[in-house]
């Protein structure tokens, strides 16, 4: 028996028959049980729900491990597992694939795309992946280096293979494809480092493409694309911009939300953000700058365009709308209403009617201040002019993290909440006098000075404190917030919500947690001994129901947040937890810290303050603010290369380590400024050295 909620404020009893009997949008379209996990958000219409009912509020304190399995990299892991006829298909970083078995985590296969480490250069955030889709036999995987590859389900051997990007441009994938009616479509990213963004859709038995659909336009003066987009990107995208936009790639990418919805037969993709991200820059200051930042809904036969709606029209923040969509049937003045539901970076809560593309309503889910609020008779946003940065720099919220990143939202159909990690993170942006663009690498046209870490960790520590994570239970309705909860660390993962009243979602500081949906109330929790980021599934076998989770921490606030102790991260691992488990995870070792690695040389001001201008602009991302890694990638402050300028060299401007990831920078560093850097670390380290003098002294005292 569950507890249910049938209608809002109403409450009922009723078994799980019934259950399914009146939430139809449980059930598992084109295949596969209801009891298992067979598509990336539970089912087409992506709500993250699990119908299953064994766990409930009530007994979920006895949840325990079934089993784990260790992962072959320390990287970030984001995937969505996804379970079919009893099998576990999940993706890890460097997009390779495991097949384990669902009941008792043995290796069933393992397949490596052999992405080159150079690659990992092009990834903004992190050499992530987020999860394969399953078909007909087939595993489908978007590779990192821009490749979809169609692996045999049972044998774990490639079937075919599809060049989706152009390989002498930056392109990367990340998100999962998505599979329907004989077609599998996958999006891109790499909007900073100076693309344009489309989405394609191939066969899923041959992988011939069927069509592609381009988010923003190309160069008028190259003629049209060929594409399904040729037409809209003529009548309605290319008067909205201004400029030579098509110089610097334009953006727009689709690197995420791509949802089939099988009620109306239509595709709804989620358009990123600009290149650069300074409208100024990119578009002379004028325009929408169309699809940047929009819903866009295709026909997913052909790809033409039906409708579209834009949440930041001018896109200048990193606002993407990339972050995940949930479809949903709700009751909106006494009518239902086929709705699409969307929370992206700019803090609006937006339900949209998925029929016509009309907005219903949308309501900020966290605090801003670039916008007051939404036109309602317009559909936009009502923007503070100061916010667009021209005249002088404006401290966001929220900011380039956003309100809510790619971390999955659950809906439950029970309660008619939203369950939404949430962000809260503020940013200054300015325009960049010295902007030059350089392909290949980050243009943001964002002065880098305002991004600069203080040289004191005490300083840092202290501007980052009002920073916050939370776990928002919010009514689509409504629009407001039922409840909430603050979490320990910033960056937290994705939501499931269950039909036996619970919500579970993974922290940032290592907990798996279990709430209750009503209330949030916290009635289980187990230590993962790393952080998790990405979202849970649950699935039964032979009348078990299992809750599933892969931990390991990294992504992009991962990389570039910094850290006061950062040890080497462990290897990603996947958790399965039921009720009565008693299977041990062994403890993770932890590399111990490195010690500093102070160079005897003395630089000079000069070449420091260089170098802190040039660490924020091309390594920060990945090796953490003001040079203090989260352990995810080296910690350059204890690198064995940073007392010897020779091998600092080899590595920075010789790629002596890029098969590893660390891509050499000899196309937009000089030896000069690769020294400059150098610089910088080493004031980074004599600091650190000096405030671990202080702290021993302290505890000597003690």
């Amino acid at each position: 028996m569950a507890v249910c909620v049938l209608k809002r404020q109403t409450l009922a009893v009723c078994s799980a028959a019934v259950l399914m009997t009146l939430l139809p949008s449980c059930s598992a379209p084109h295949g596969g049980a209801a009891q298992e996990w067979p598509s990336h958000g539970g089912t087409d219409l992506e709500q993250r729900f699990s119908p299953l009912v064994s766990v409930d509020a009530d007994n979920a304190k006895s949840l325990g491990l079934a089993w784990s399995f260790e992962l072959d990299t320390n990287r970030g892991q984001e995937a969505t597992p996804i379970v079919r006829d009893g099998v576990m298909y999940v993706s890890t970083a460097w997009s390779r694939v495991y097949a384990l078995d669902a009941k008792s985590g043995k290796q069933l296969w393992r397949y490596d795309p052999q992405v080159p480490g150079e690659i990992g250069f092009r990834a903004c955030c992190d050499v992530v992946n987020r999860g394969v889709a399953v078909a007909d036999g087939l595993v489908l995987l978007g590779a990192l280096d821009g490749r979809l590859i169609a692996i045999d389900a049972k044998t774990g051997k490639q079937v075919w293979s599809v060049q989706t990007t152009d390989p002498a441009k930056p392109y990367t994938i990340t998100g999962a494809p998505r599979v329907f009616d004989g077609k599998v479509v996958i999006g891109n990213g790499g909007a900073e480092y100076g693309v344009r963004g489309y989405v394609t859709a191939y066969d899923l038995k041959t992988g011939k493409q069927v069509w592609r659909f381009y988010t923003v336009p190309g160069d008028p003066k190259a003629g049209p694309d060929g594409a399904a987009s040729d037409d809209v990107l003529k009548q309605k995208t290319l008067k909205t911009w201004a400029g030579h936009w098509y110089d610097y790639g334009g953006g727009g990418t689709a690197w995420d939300a791509i949802v089939y919805d099988p009620e109306l037969h239509q595709l709804y993709i989620g358009v990123g953000n600009g290149s650069p991200w300074n409208r100024k820059v990119r578009s002379d200051g004028k325009g929408d700058n169309l699809f940047l930042s929009s819903i866009v809904a295709l026909d997913p036969d052909t790809g033409a365009y039906k409708w579209h709606y834009q949440e930041t029209p001018g896109e200048s923040w990193d606002f993407t709308a990339t972050q995940p969509i949930i479809l949903a049937t709700l009751t909106i003045d006494g009518k239902p209403r086929k709705v699409l539901m969307q929370a992206p970076k700019n803090g609006f809560f937006y339900v949209i009617d998925r029929e016509s593309g009309k907005l219903i309503s949308a309501k900020n889910f966290v605090a801003m201040n670039w916008a007051k609020g939404v036109d309602m008779t317009t559909g936009r946003p009502i923007i503070n002019p100061d916010a667009r940065y021209e005249k002088a720099p404006f401290a966001m919220k929220p900011s380039a993290l956003g309100g809510h990143n790619w971390q999955p939202m659950a809906y439950s159909p029970q309660t008619g909440l939203v369950y939404l990690p949430t962000y809260r993170f503020v940013m200054v942006y300015g325009q960049d006098p010295a902007f030059q663009f350089k392909p290949g690498t980050w243009n943001t046209a964002i002065d880098q000075h305002l991004l600069e870490a203080p040289d004191d960790p005490e300083v840092l520590r202290k501007g980052t404190a009002s920073f916050e994570g939370r776990l928002v239970a919010w009514d689509p309705v409504a629009q407001k917030e039922v409840w909430s909860v603050r979490h320990s660390a910033v960056q937290n993962g994705g939501v499931l919500a269950t039909a036996g009243g619970l919500v579970f979602e993974g922290t940032g500081s290592g907990t798996f947690e279990a709430r209750r949906a009503d209330n949030g109330k916290l009635v289980w929790q187990f230590q993962a001994q790393d952080g998790i980021i990405a979202a849970p599934v649950s699935y039964a076998l032979d009348g078990v129901q299992y809750i599933a989770i892969v931990a390991g921490y990294g992504g992009g606030f991962g990389l570039g947040e910094a850290a006061d102790t950062p040890t080497p991260r462990p290897n990603g691992r996947v958790l399965v937890f039921r009720l009565g488990g008693k299977a041990k995870m062994a403890p993770v070792e932890r590399a111990p810290l490195a010690a500093l690695n102070l160079p005897d040389e003395h630089f000079s001001r000069k070449s420091i303050d260089a170098g802190r201008l040039l660490y924020t602009a091309n390594c920060y991302r990945c090796h953490g603010t003001g040079a203090q890694s989260a352990g995810v990638v080296p910690d350059l402050r204890r690198s064995v290369a940073l007392s010897d300028a020779q091998a600092w060299r080899a590595i920075v401007i010789d790629g002596a380590l890029s098969a590893g990831g660390m891509a050499s920078f000899k196309a937009w560093l000089s030896p000069g400024q690769a020294e400059d850097i150098r610089a910088y670390v080493a004031r980074k380290a004599e600091i650190a050295a000096a405030q671990e003098q202080t702290q021993g002294k302290s505890d000597n005292k003690r």
